[in-house]
């Protein structure tokens, strides 16, 4: 923090510090080294003490720079101040003085004492200019500063549009954020010595069984995704910028990765999630492999991380064509348990009712007829940390903002959003499980009216009024029935018993939607579980309850690639989409920010 000088007036010759001698230069321990001019300085300043009883030399209060000067020139206009007296005087004395000041009525009208201070003898107080000119002459009064916003050192900040279209900004009152749980991210790694994390990466796990895998994160994509996730960094603020997170590398520096070190990843978050308070995992890739959720394995790990309790928060993917259905086939994004995220294109204002999914960003039907993705966030041109050396400032060096600090688009910056809120609310509900976060989630959501059908899921997340709940319905009501254990104790979903039960009956999961617990949600539920479940796409004879047939429509090797959700096409947004000075203004509040000190990339 750096201290103004102050003065008489504008002047620097207050009580405090006596009038300068011409040509004198301040020293001493607080100065620099001393001279003849500091003992000048130190015999004035003991003249002044000595004859304070006097009033010589104590005319005039201290003024924060600029204050006197404004006041003089807006005599009308009022000013936010705080008034403090000399020692000798108590609060309650300093008030006397304000008050008999606004009595007066002579220099214009004010809104007067804001609050009187135990800690420091004086008062906070909305005054005019003329006010302030004449106390600050007032017999007793020591010092009349501005009551200016506080910026903490380092303080949470976000210039960018996405925090305050999803919410997340009301959660960094005052700089700060309230402690959240751990949020596991599965991808290429974390740079866990940026200061965008304070230390918070608590854990990192190697499990990439690719050759040219650097240590740390090669990519930078990871370190990307946790930073929207979680990031602290100034002016670079996540979604849920307390949480710990713990770092699982999958990736090689191509942004490629084993679907069977992913599976391994998920084996390693069970294995870990109490040590490590895991309740948020991120998955931000998805499969090379269409297949159907009942039989991919990456789908089965990422429903056990689910049925123990922690949230999994997937991309929906990046191969949608210029704004068409393109499905879903690919896991784990296809998964009906989990939370898939499309990417929202904030089209250059907060407001959602102008939103579109990102021409690129996948959605449609799952092979097995489910709607996805369930949620959108945004996920176009964010803008977030990245190491200097990753493979990304390689190939993007005109994405680069700032150094250490990249402009990117994709579903895969899209999760991080969702994982960071789904934090925000586990913070706020800690016996919450994973499907009353995923409906809180789902039932607050924005509409987005001009975005194609089921391009969003229900819309577009909003924390701050998922986390204001004080109750949530179960978007996987009808699946659950179908959950049983296997050999291990552990819960597992009975994939040929459902099968066998939608295949008779396409409106197996109608009743769990006409649940009067979704009459509140701003969409219509018709419109995203409407004829599901009557395409016949899902029913075919390949995958009927006959586990045996089955196996032939799923004949993927198992060790199939799986891709990062970047979109490597896109190229970058001119204006990043930040936040005009309007609407930096209007939200001003909410942060509790000096805004003026918020650094722009």
């Amino acid at each position: 923090m750096r201290l103004d000088r102050g003065t008489h007036g504008d002047l620097r010759k207050s009580a405090l510090w006596g009038k300068p001698a011409k040509g004198e230069t301040r020293s001493s321990a607080l100065w620099g080294k001393g001279g003849r001019g500091f003992v000048s300085f130190v015999v004035v300043a003991l003249a002044l003490t000595a004859s304070s009883a006097a009033g010589a030399a104590s005319r005039y209060a201290y003024t924060t720079p600029g204050l006197l000067s404004s006041a003089k020139a807006s005599p009308s206009q009022t000013f936010n101040v705080i008034i403090q007296g000399n020692p000798d005087k108590s609060t309650a004395a300093i008030a006397s003085v304000v008050k008999n000041e606004l009595k007066s009525g002579e220099r214009g009208a004010a809104k007067g004492i804001k609050r009187q201070f135990t800690s420091v003898n004086g008062v906070a107080a909305n005054l005019t200019g003329a006010q302030i000119v004449h106390l600050v002459s007032k017999p007793g009064i020591a010092a009349i500063t501005t009551d200016a916003p506080v910026q903490l050192a380092g303080g949470l900040s976000n210039k960018q549009r996405w925090p305050f279209v999803s919410g997340v900004q009301k959660f960094w009152a005052n700089g700060t954020a309230a402690a959240t749980p751990t949020i596991a991210v599965v991808d290429s790694g974390i740079d866990a010595s940026r200061p965008d994390f304070g230390g918070r990466v608590v854990a990192q796990a190697n499990m990439t069984s690719l050759t040219g895998n650097s240590a740390g994160d090669g990519r930078g994509h990871g370190t990307f995704v946790a930073g929207i996730a979680a990031g602290s960094g100034d002016g670079y603020a996540g979604a849920a910028p307390a949480s710990k997170l713990v770092s699982i590398d999958v990736m090689d520096d191509q942004g490629m990765a084993m679907t069977r070190d992913v599976i391994a990843a998920a084996d390693w978050i069970l294995a870990n999630k109490d040590k490590y308070g895991i309740r948020v995992a991120n998955f931000s890739l998805h499969s090379s492999q269409a297949n159907s959720f009942m039989y991919d394995p990456l789908d089965q790990a990422v429903e056990r991380l689910w049925f123990s309790g922690v949230v999994v928060v997937v991309a929906a993917g990046n191969y949608g064509v210029d704004g068409r259905p393109s499905g879903v086939p690919f896991a784990p994004g296809n998964d009906p348990f989990v939370i898939t995220v499309g990417a929202d294109d904030i089209d250059g204002s907060v407001s959602t009712s102008d939103d579109l999914a990102a021409p690129w960003s996948a959605y449609g039907y799952t092979l097995d007829g489910f709607a996805k993705p369930d949620i959108g966030a945004p996920g176009r041109y964010m803008v977030g940390p990245v190491p200097t050396a990753s493979t990304l400032v390689t190939e993007k060096p005109t994405s680069v903002v700032a150094p250490g600090y990249i402009q990117l688009s994709g579903t895969s910056f899209a999760a991080p959003v969702v994982a960071g809120a789904a934090a925000q609310i586990l913070s706020a509900h800690p016996t919450w499980t994973p499907d009353q976060v995923k409906g809180a989630l789902m039932l607050t959501a924005s509409r987005t009216p001009n975005a194609a059908p089921l391009s969003q899921g229900v819309g577009i997340v909003d924390v701050a009024k998922a986390v204001a709940l004080s109750s949530a319905p179960n978007p996987n009501a009808a699946l659950n029935r179908f959950i049983g254990t296997d050999i291990s104790g552990g819960k597992v979903f009975d994939a040929a018993s459902w099968a066998s039960t939608a295949s008779a009956n396409a409106s197996w999961a109608s009743a769990s939607w006409s649940d009067a617990s979704w009459a509140s949600a701003s969409w219509n539920s018709a419109s995203w579980a409407s004829a599901s479940w009557a395409s016949a796409s899902w029913a075919s004879a390949s995958w009927a309850s006959d586990s045996q047939s089955a196996a032939s429509w799923a004949s993927a090797s198992w060790a199939s690639a799986s891709w990062s959700d970047n979109a490597e096409v896109e190229a970058p947004s001119e204006d990043g989409e930040y936040l005009s000075d309007a609407e930096l203004a209007q939200f001003a509040a909410d942060l509790g920010l000096d805004t003026t000190a918020l650094p722009l990339p």
